[in-house]
């Protein structure tokens, strides 16, 4: 999806949770200084606008004070490499085979998928939560990262006996065929995701996030928030994401900008 496209919907949303929203006021006795109205939160984060990957998160929180939350944070995703580019598969006019006709990325060795979980805290700056309007604040969040890399599987195309043809076979990236594997005469498409998974390999490591926290009522029962901030991602090990190319650098870090949107409920 166009980035500007997302950004415009994220917007939108924002705008129109500022009009529409319904506020609970704080309870009215000896311990309003803290404002405690709920004492639990769920809730969901759409982690799509990062520039290499995305993700989708869940938090369990307890609401200590008014401008204090510690959460419990668990999210699956994808890294990508920042030199992936996707192209269309070639279809050579001299053959009558082809393959599955998917567009692929180039030079692509293997997927990397992340499990992430953590523990973290949202802080507001001021108390006009306890009040209709916008709750402005930070979150942080640090904890263990599972890296599973799958192999990215191609259709590679071979002459037949007569040359005429070509059978198009799935198959990861190896030394040996590395030659059609980078020719993109002979690329007919990418495979299916479920192609590889039963030969995942681990990588172990570490994230931290931290980011700018807006929330529009930090005392409704629903929760409607947008957080705008880094993470970064450090594995003990190669994450060999792309094939080694002049220029292209497999690294086991990866720094990334993300804006989230933030959904959940109260009680």
């Amino acid at each position: 999806m166009n980035f500007r496209i997302l950004i415009t919907m994220v917007c939108l949303f924002t705008v129109g949770v500022s009009f529409g929203q319904v506020t609970f006021q704080p309870k009215q006795n000896s311990d309003e200084a803290k404002g405690i109205v709920y004492d639990r939160e769920f809730t969901v984060d759409l982690r799509f606008l990062q520039t290499n990957g995305f993700s989708l998160g869940i938090n369990r929180a307890k609401l200590k004070t008014y401008y204090l939350t510690p959460f419990y944070h668990f999210s699956i995703g994808e890294l990508k490499h920042i030199k992936e580019f996707r192209r269309q598969s070639f279809e050579s006019t001299g053959f009558t085979g082809i393959g599955n006709n998917q567009s692929y990325i180039f030079g692509k060795k293997n997927n990397l998928y992340v499990v992430r979980g953590g523990y973290g805290q949202k802080r507001y700056f001021s108390e006009k939560a306890k009040v209709k309007g916008l709750a402005v604040g930070m979150a942080w969040e640090i904890g263990p990262t599972l890296g599973l890399l799958k192999p990215y599987y191609l259709d590679l195309g071979y002459p037949t006996d007569n040359g005429t043809n070509r059978t198009y076979r799935p198959e990861k990236f190896t030394e040996e065929n590395r030659a059609v594997f980078l020719d993109y005469t002979r690329v007919g498409g990418s495979v299916g995701l479920g192609k590889g998974l039963s030969e995942l390999s681990i990588r172990p490591g570490v994230h931290a996030t931290a980011s700018a926290h807006f929330d529009w009522g930090a005392f409704d029962e629903f929760v409607k928030a947008v957080e705008a901030g880094f993470m970064v991602d450090v594995f003990f090990g190669d994450t060999d994401i792309m094939v080694d190319l002049e220029g292209v650098e497999n690294r086991p870090f990866f720094l990334n900008v993300f804006v989230n949107l933030q959904l959940g409920k109260r009680w």
